[in-house]
């Protein structure tokens, strides 16, 4: 088989397998089949790091940091699965993490300044919103993890903004970006709305299409 076909087949069979268990996950979701909840979501979750570690994520310092997270992200998906707070509390602790290796990854990269002082504006805007949008609707006990949490995220926003200005930065910030978008879904169905299934029609597909962005960035580090 020529090197072509494979190089090809090893990002194709990933992000074919991410789009038919996002799908299906969503389809899931929305009908309480939690069977399918169980299968798809770990698949969804395999692909990123699948297309991470075929696209060489091992052979540099920035790919092995963002792998790292990869793989955090992919624990966080599967602790919430379960729908409890001691789940959602795991969850969310992986996540963090997550983000924080994802931030050290771009750091990796050559600093740019200027796009650290445009990203650091619209960054502390969605800081000030969400926290506002969120306060009323989350108990004393979880303020502080939800607080750390908008911290870090907002820290990997600001650090994916370093990267402008490299051929990876409009793949990097993109998918930052993304991720952080939706969390404001997990986030509604978690404190705001838990009753309702509409924020998983956005969300769940933005999350992995983000994922899966940043796994794919580790071919231009």
């Amino acid at each position: 088989m020529p090197i072509e076909t494979l190089a090809l087949s090893s990002v194709m069979s990933p992000i074919a397998l991410s789009v038919i268990a996002t799908l299906a996950l969503v389809l899931s979701d929305q009908r309480g089949f939690r069977p399918g909840r169980y299968l798809c979501k770990p698949l969804a979750a395999i692909a990123f790091v699948w297309l991470a570690v075929n696209l060489g994520a091992e052979d540099t310092a920035y790919g092995n940091w963002l792998l790292a997270g990869l793989i955090f992200c992919m624990v966080g998906d599967l602790f919430l699965m379960p729908d409890n707070e001691r789940s959602f509390l795991a969850g969310l602790t992986a996540f963090l993490c997550g983000h924080l290796l994802f931030a050290v990854a771009f750091l990796q990269l050559p600093l740019n300044i200027t796009g650290f002082v445009v990203s650091a504006v619209p960054v502390a805007c969605l800081l000030l919103v969400v926290w506002r949008w969120l306060s009323p609707h989350v108990e004393s006990a979880m303020k502080v993890p939800v607080i750390a949490y908008i911290v870090v995220i907002s820290t990997m926003l600001v650090c994916a903004g370093f990267t402008a200005g490299h051929v990876i930065a409009p793949v990097a910030i993109v998918g930052a970006w993304g991720f952080a978008l939706s969390d404001l879904a997990v986030a509604r169905g978690q404190f705001v709305a838990p009753e309702s299934k509409a924020s998983g029609l956005w969300g769940t597909p933005l999350y992995f299409a983000s994922q899966m962005l940043l796994a794919a960035s580790v071919a231009l580090a």
